[in-house]
């Protein structure tokens, strides 16, 4: 699309995100935006890359100009080459060529320097569904979803393999699955105030383009460990494995199990509107 004068690199100097369109995308709105952020980080890592691979291509190129057991060849030049220009995968940055006189030259490519920090997001949705901004925010939120899977399978529910065929026996499991997902989800909203994570972390950026960053209150939690009240803070796997060993239940009361450390979780979480001795 820079080839074609689709999008002016320049232009994003100014501004974070434009929206194009273009006859290889018919009934689709392109986004593009660039990270200035992240350009700087590819620029920087891509220099370390290129000067690694371009140690390797020296010594090729000085054995194609050596009078005595000169390098020779198309060939056995583009073997070697083969096994060491991309080992790093920046082959794209490079350009090289064999000449006449078989010497094997070689120089970056600037074109693709120029592209650092820009990505493109498609979408076939009308602007009045979905407008720029918010496509870049639920591309963003994909990671969600990644996190989702993962929590399912790992961290907090730890879902086995599932060995059935039958669409309907396929079917229940998941729905279990994606239930218990729902309910920790909610448990998590819930009980927020007392956990690291951030209750809506996206709403705080005003630029959707820059990388999300943690609240004040969020990084202030992380290094005191206590919240604006100065209660403790949990991780949500530790929060529940004190919840759980927390009580047992004798003739219809609940009776703490440790009770000096769990009457002040009992406070704490009756301040959030969270009755755990209610047996509904």
């Amino acid at each position: 699309m820079v080839a074609a004068g689709a999008i002016e690199t320049a232009l994003f100097d100014e501004i974070e995100m434009a929206e194009v369109v273009s006859p290889d995308y018919p009934g689709e709105r392109l986004m593009v935006g660039r990270n200035p952020l992240l350009a700087t980080e590819r620029r920087h890592h891509r220099q370390d890359l290129l000067a690694a691979t371009e140690a390797l291509l020296a010594p090729i190129a000085a054995a194609t100009k050596l009078e005595k057991w000169r390098l020779k060849g198309a060939a056995r030049i583009g073997v070697r080459v083969g096994k060491v220009i991309n080992k790093f995968k920046v082959v794209k940055h490079f350009r090289w060529w064999i000449d006449a006189a078989g010497i094997f030259p070689y120089q970056r490519n600037a074109d693709e320097a120029c592209l650092d920090g820009f990505y493109v997001l498609r979408t076939n949705l009308p602007a009045q569904t979905l407008d720029g901004a918010a496509t870049v925010t639920a591309s963003k939120q994909l990671s969600r979803v990644a996190r989702a899977f993962r929590r399912l399978k790992t961290v907090d529910l730890k879902v086995r393999p599932v060995f059935h065929r039958t669409e309907v026996r396929v079917r229940a499991p998941v729905f279990l699955c994606l239930l218990a997902y729902y309910v920790e989800w909610h448990l998590k909203q819930k009980l927020q105030p007392l956990l690291f994570d951030e209750a809506e972390p996206d709403s705080q950026h005003s630029s959707v383009v820059a990388p999300s960053e943690a609240s004040p209150a969020a990084q202030m939690k992380a290094q005191t460990k206590r919240t604006a009240d100065g209660e403790p803070v949990h991780s949500f796997q530790t929060l529940l494995t004190a919840l759980v060993s927390r009580k047992c239940q004798i003739a219809g009361y609940w009776y703490p199990v440790h009770c000096k450390r769990w009457v002040l979780c009992d406070r704490l979480l009756f301040r959030r509107g969270i009755d755990l001795r209610s047996n509904k």
